[in-house]
């Protein structure tokens, strides 16, 4: 299967998808890494009075921000040294036709100041009722990711494995595969599931961000066998 990217949006999940998956990899980032500056996914609910953001920031300037409303989702990403860069000219200017066709719906993201506008190498939207992902007219320049929104977007396969090898290497540690599906699957979180995952944390100590990603959860200890 071809990797995603804004060249190859099949695999992207729709936008009911996407929210529960960055629900689900802002969780997972919060059990693994209690200090919010060190984690990849974060994901507010009550981001604003009519969205919710999930976003990743890999710590070197590479990020994307997912904008939710009623009317869908506008994902903005920038990866610094691709080739669409704003930054390949001085002054910096976006690739041309990038924001060209982004739906009133969803105006609001282009002028919210978390989520640097300036900075950008790939936009994408859909409306719930779309079939299909969409993005600009764009003339994409030579090269395997010249927007680097495959190597930002390699994550949202939702594929549990996929997170559990870029987890294992980033924060070195093991980490047992059936943990991770059971929060992909948005079932709720327990004592033992937490404490598969990081022996230190408890439910309570989640509460803040169980409530700010709006994750579910339950009080009953359930068993988890690790793998």
């Amino acid at each position: 299967m071809l990797s995603i990217s804004t060249r190859n949006l099949d695999s992207l999940p729709d936008v009911n998808s996407l929210k529960q998956l960055l629900q689900s990899l802002a969780m997972l980032d919060a059990i693994l890494s209690p200090e919010w500056e060190y984690r990849y996914y974060s994901f507010n609910a009550k981001w604003s009075r009519d969205g919710q953001m999930g976003s990743m920031r890999d710590g070197s300037g590479d990020e994307f921000f997912a904008f939710f409303n009623n009317a869908g989702c506008f994902l903005k990403g920038f990866v610094h040294d691709c080739s669409m860069t704003p930054y390949r000219t001085q002054p910096p200017k976006i690739w041309p036709g990038m924001l060209e066709g982004v739906p009133e719906a969803f105006s609001s993201a282009l002028s919210e100041p978390a989520f640097s506008m300036d900075d950008i190498t790939f936009g994408l939207w859909r409306h719930y009722s779309d079939q299909a992902w969409s993005h600009g007219s764009i003339e994409f320049p030579e090269g395997d990711d010249p927007d680097g929104s495959e190597s930002l977007l390699a994550l949202l396969d939702r594929n549990p494995a996929t997170y559990r090898q870029f987890a294992e290497e980033y924060y070195e540690i093991e980490i047992p595969l059936n943990s991770i599906q059971h929060i992909y699957k948005h079932l709720p979180l327990t004592t033992d599931l937490v404490s598969s995952l990081n022996n230190d944390l408890s439910l309570t100590d989640l509460a803040e961000d169980i409530s700010e990603i709006d994750y579910p959860y339950t009080q009953i200890t359930k068993s988890t066998t690790q793998q």
